[in-house]
């Protein structure tokens, strides 16, 4: 038995490019899809079956087959059973034959019982290959589909920022969860029964026609209707699968919005409005549920009674046979079963087909993912040997891809000398945190250029940059893991006493070792369980120990008490140390030491220069500071 193929790198890699190989070469061409009406206008069975073959070979599930070739050590064990149980499937009628034929003809016991014991060694053959082939290809399934989460998980975290501007976190997670798991059965256990429901179709049909070839043709009058039904339920049921998958997003959508925002939820006492909102959400998806349920049944229903009519046929057609003496009584009974396996094989079928059509709609939802290309690819630019740290902002036009009719930013020209304190100030909405977004190259400027040491930041490597690149914001994102953990998040390889120096320099070694746990002390989701100074703090900790040569602080201490502040900006003072600092502020007293403030109103730099200059100029600066000290 091979085991299942580890998940690495290169599987990942590999997969994404069966994907993105599979989005073009499996697209049929227009004139196929468009095909010009035959004779019969698009009503006849020949329209029918052409509909059914373009159906076909636009289904995603194609590609999930070809995902399958990485475990195809596994699945060539699970065929080799799966063809052996199919085989005793079809072999134990002929043993039901010989007991019928050697009890009523030859009254022979020797020949019973020996069939009898064929029988038992023919199920217990069965029994085991079946086990092996379920077990076989469920494991190799479930690879497949761990394979496509991950690749779906990786693809989905390098995509731009914008891209996350305009999908829901809600839907993503969706179609991680809940979309992939519809894949799972259609790769593993449905991929298996398809198979082997073939198998002994073929088989059986080949047997029908060996045993007595006038009552075949006689019984599979019934299955041209059953097939058409088939493909008509199973395009339908595909539709309503798509929409019950998108309706299930939405549900998610509002749960994981509702969930993260809990304490704005509380405060406002605004439970009975989201329970509402999920409950309508959930029933929207109940109510294309139940059409796909009632599709479903309908066709189930239809394919029940086509099986067990044709065994009807077959036993009233083969009756006659037996009084007029075509046939013996065994070779009637064998020819029954053998009904009954082809009709079994038959409806497990035409029910796999419907599965097959509601995990299709859940495959489109994930490979439309998987075949978006990022337009802010990591992995490719070039690096710079060195850094002195010297940005310049020429000429930069910049609108947000989800608000593409406010620009935010107009001809912004900007210089940031290497190791100098530059602050940006101005009203709310002027554009001042999009300057520190496409430093880290979070955006594309829509025009101009910003340049690192005089090269273009679209010439750069973005993960490279980003690296080089340290933000301590007014919100810092801590995650669910222990303080030493955030604290190495930008660092992974940083020892356990660099990670203690860089909080000791942020001032939070002390609050640290006040825990019961210390170091290991977990934070809770987005640090919950720590206060916002205690938060920064460690913020300002994981920047130290990254070592960032640009630093970009965006309104690191506009929401802490004096204590807190007073010691926020004492390490934020180390941290700047020798770094290019671009400070993002509002409250003007945190910019006053800054070699140089920009003040940054509706998308422009109004005004330039040091604190003392700007307050001679009678402008918008000095109007700034004069409102906040009457404010205070």
């Amino acid at each position: 038995m091979t085991d299942p193929i580890p998940m690495t790198a290169d599987t990942t890699a590999d997969l994404h490019a069966t994907t993105q190989a599979s989005a073009t070469s499996d697209a049929p061409p227009a004139a196929a899809v468009e095909a010009p009406a035959d004779a019969d206008d698009g009503k006849g069975p020949r329209a029918a079956w052409r509909r059914a073959i373009v159906s076909l070979s636009k289904l995603p599930t194609k590609r999930l087959l070809e995902l399958s070739r990485t475990q195809w050590r596994i699945l060539a064990v699970g065929t080799f059973f799966l063809l052996l149980s199919s085989a005793a499937s079809l072999a134990y009628p002929q043993a039901v034959r010989w007991i019928f034929d050697g009890a009523f003809t030859s009254r022979d016991r020797s020949t019973v019982d020996q069939a009898a014991l064929a029988m038992l060694a023919i199920f217990v053959v069965q029994g085991v290959s079946t086990a092996l082939r379920s077990y076989l290809f469920t494991i190799a399934g479930e690879r497949v589909v761990a394979n496509l989460r991950r690749a779906l998980y990786d693809h989905l975290i390098g995509q731009e920022i914008a891209f996350f501007d305009e999908t829901r976190t809600g839907e993503l997670v969706s179609r991680l969860a809940s979309d992939t798991q519809v894949l799972q059965n259609t790769v593993s256990v449905n991929v298996s029964m398809a198979l082997r429901n073939l198998a002994t179709l073929a088989g059986g049909v080949g047997l029908l026609m060996w045993t007595s070839p006038t009552l075949t043709l006689f019984m599979l009058v019934i299955v041209p209707p059953v097939a058409l039904a088939a493909v008509y339920n199973g395009r339908r049921i595909r539709h309503y699968a798509r929409q019950t998958q998108e309706a299930l997003a939405r549900a998610s959508e509002v749960a994981e919005e509702t969930l993260s925002g809990i304490r704005t939820v509380r405060r406002f006492a605004a439970e009975p409005a989201e329970r509402a909102r999920y409950g309508a959400a959930v029933e929207e998806s109940f109510r294309v549920s139940r059409k796909r349920a009632r599709f479903g049944a309908t066709f189930f229903g239809i394919t029940s009674f086509s099986g067990y009519a044709a065994v009807a046929l077959v036993v009233w057609f083969g009756g006659r046979l037996v009084i007029d003496g075509g046939m013996t009584v065994g070779e009637l009974t064998s020819f029954v079963l053998y009904t009954l396996t082809v009709a079994f094989s038959l409806g497990a079928l035409g029910g796999l087909w419907a599965d097959f059509m509601r995990a299709a709609g859940a495959a489109e939802r994930v490979f439309s993912l998987l075949d978006r290309d990022a337009t802010i690819p990591a992995g490719t630019g070039r690096t710079l040997a060195t850094i002195a740290g010297a940005l310049r902002f020429e000429g930069v036009d910049f609108t947000y891809p989800s608000r593409p009719d406010i620009q935010v930013l107009r001809g912004v020209d900007l210089n940031l000398d290497p190791g100098q304190v530059v602050a940006l100030v101005g009203p709310s909405g002027g554009g001042k945190s999009t300057i520190g977004a496409l430093i880290s190259r979070l955006y594309d400027p829509s025009a101009g250029a910003i340049r690192l040491d005089g090269v273009d930041l679209r010439e750069l490597d973005p993960s490279w940059l980003r690296r080089q690149v340290g933000v301590v914001a007014q919100e810092p994102t801590l995650f669910s893991a222990s303080v030493r953990d955030n604290i190495r998040y930008g660092r992974p390889e940083a020892t356990d006493a660099q990670v203690e120096a860089a909080a000791t320099a942020a001032n939070a070694h002390g609050f640290i070792t006040s825990f019961p746990e210390g170091y290991d002390t977990r934070v809770g989701e987005r640090g919950v369980r720590l206060s916002g100074g205690q938060k920064q703090r460690v913020a300002i900790a994981r920047a130290l120990l990254k070592d960032p040569r640009i630093l970009i602080l965006d309104e690191a201490t506009s929401a802490l008490d004096a204590e807190s502040e007073h010691l926020v900006k004492e390490a934020l003072e180390r941290l700047m140390h020798g770094r290019t600092t671009l400070i993002i502020a509002h409250r003007l007293s945190t910019v006053r030491d800054a070699n140089h403030v920009g003040v940054i109103d509706a998308g422009q730099l109004k005004e330039w220069g040091n604190h003392d200059a700007l307050i001679e100029r009678d402008g918008i600066y000095k109007r700034l500071v004069e409102r906040q000290f009457v404010d205070g």
